[in-house]
């Protein structure tokens, strides 16, 4: 695979008022074994059967690619290359529609835009779904309400990428009545407001109703992940009291430790019984387990960001080549800083050799100088997947206990609790290798910079910090050789779902 702009980006428009009804219970996600077609009356008498109707809600993390897209290489490019953080890479004329968010400069035809759009109403769907069949079991009622809050979280969490991706987008809380499909409160663009206030009930029902980590499986939610995600949601509220609350809340819970080795937590496996999988610090964590077919990993999510032959050739290469470190992301580490190692492969003149002994050839056959190691899925020592490349295992932490001590650090700044603010702090800085520092919220925000880059969380911060201290995202994309204004703290509503809606939706200012 060598240029995207060969492959066909001709997409089929998925319109969110369209809901396909199925009641098949997919295995992928958690290993769960296939289950045939689940009945309505199943589903209200059998909590088994609930079960799997709600971890199907799971499955729409492993889509992507070059289709609706939740977590995946679109997804990146929104988050990730529309940052600071990174460049597009690849080559410079390849996939012009990451050009154009690279450059911020998305047009409302912009397929990346209406692919995200896409997938992330495919998800709130099937929580939709999920929980109009759960309202009528008759079984335990604590087993009946905390699979609710299981789908109430993660319709939260769809919402929550929505709302800061474009603002508000229409709120649909229920699968439509075919008879009412059609009428403008399916259609039409709830407030921004309205969007966090539904987020904030679907975490208070999660929070109050899911079990935690240790009482259910591994993988599915749990109230610790409803606590740490309505913590960052108060964040980005600026409603500083609730998110001290709710992230002290995860911390006091004892259930999270940072990961000793900052190497170790992109890995597969754990070494010396640190990092990996699942490890001590994953709060929520998409899932990849292994089956024949290698279906079960994120579609394209490891190779898009794969480092990519160029100028001599000469080797078989591990990806597209997008989703670059960006020479403003290096500048920013202190010396010493142990994550830049682990976040950014860099290609030597003689030759990068990476953990698992794999070596990359001189960078005179290396389409780009920096990759993303976060990303980065070993071939040899965790591949399972026998060449399936497109679906490689990786797992993608989604929220991780570092962030809510960042969380917990900014909100205590906040209300005066300073010292508490420093401690979280210095938490982090600790386990990177750097001296202790005093809690001021430039320094926090240098911090949440460092920890978190290139895991997809990099432009909503730099346009909530914007909306904190005004001029700040104007200077950090200045000083990544780009032009910031006002109306790029929102992507344009997609002009394929303008259409779906007859005209109305309406499209965010200056687009």
């Amino acid at each position: 695979m060598k240029t995207i702009y060969n492959k066909n980006l001709n997409m089929i428009a998925v319109c969110m008022l369209v809901i396909t009804a199925t009641l098949s219970a997919c295995k992928h996600y958690l290993e769960v074994p296939p289950q045939g077609q689940i009945t309505q009356s199943e589903i209200a008498s059998d909590p088994n059967a609930a079960k799997n109707l709600v971890i199907g809600i799971y499955n729409v993390f492993y889509i992507g690619g070059f289709d609706p897209d939740i977590d995946s290489f679109q997804f990146v490019i929104m988050t990730d290359i529309a940052s600071d953080d990174a460049d597009k890479g690849s080559s410079p004329d390849d996939y012009g529609d990451a050009l154009q968010i690279d450059n911020l400069t998305p047009s409302a035809s912009n397929g990346v835009l209406n692919n995200v759009w896409a997938g992330h109403y495919q998800g709130i769907a099937r929580a939709n779904q999920a929980l109009g069949q759960l309202q009528n079991a008759q079984f335990e009622a604590a087993t009946k309400n905390a699979l609710i809050g299981e789908a109430r979280f993660l319709r939260a969490l769809f919402y929550f990428n929505l709302v800061r991706l474009y603002g508000g987008v229409p709120l649909l809380d229920q699968v439509p009545p075919a008879s009412e499909a059609n009428q403008d409160k399916y259609q039409t663009r709830a407030s921004s407001d309205d969007i966090y206030k539904f987020i904030i009930g679907d975490l208070d029902f999660a929070a109050a109703n899911l079990p935690d980590k240790g009482a259910t499986d591994v993988g599915r939610a749990t109230k610790s992940a409803a606590q740490a995600l309505e913590a960052k949601v108060y964040l980005y509220m600026q409603n500083y009291q609730k998110a001290y609350d709710l992230s002290k809340a995860v911390m006091d819970g004892g259930k999270y430790t940072l990961v000793k080795d900052y190497s170790l937590i992109w890995r597969q496996k754990a070494v010396n019984g640190d990092g990996g999988n699942n490890n001590s610090e994953s709060i929520f964590e998409i899932q990849a387990g292994i089956n024949k077919d290698c279906s079960s990993g994120i579609n394209l999510y490891t190779v898009s960001q794969g480092p990519r032959a160029g100028g001599k050739f000469g080797w078989a290469d591990l990806g597209f080549g997008f989703n670059n470190p960006s020479a403003s992301l290096l500048a920013e580490y202190e010396a010493n800083d142990v994550r830049k190692a682990a976040t950014v492969i860099t290609i030597q003149d003689h030759g990068t050799v990476l953990w698992d002994g794999f070596r990359i050839p001189s960078r005179d056959s290396v389409q780009n100088g920096t990759y993303s190691y976060k990303a980065y899925h070993s071939r040899t020592a965790e591949d399972n997947c026998g060449g399936n490349t497109d679906h490689l295992p990786k797992q993608v932490r989604v929220l991780r206990y570092a962030d809510i001590l960042l969380i917990n650090a900014e909100a205590a700044f906040q209300i005066g609790r300073a010292g508490e603010a420093t401690t979280d702090l210095n938490m982090v800085r600790t386990r990177a290798g750097l001296p202790a520092s005093t809690a001021s919220l430039l320094n926090i925000w240098h911090e949440r910079r460092m920890e978190l880059a290139e895991e997809h969380d990099r432009f909503f911060d730099i346009v909530r910090q914007d909306a904190v201290m005004p001029g700040r995202a104007a200077t950090a994309f200045a000083a990544h050789g780009k032009t910031w204004s006002a109306k790029n703290a929102l992507f344009p509503v997609p002009q394929t779902q303008i259409d779906l809606s007859g005209g109305r939706l309406k499209q965010n200012p200056g687009y």
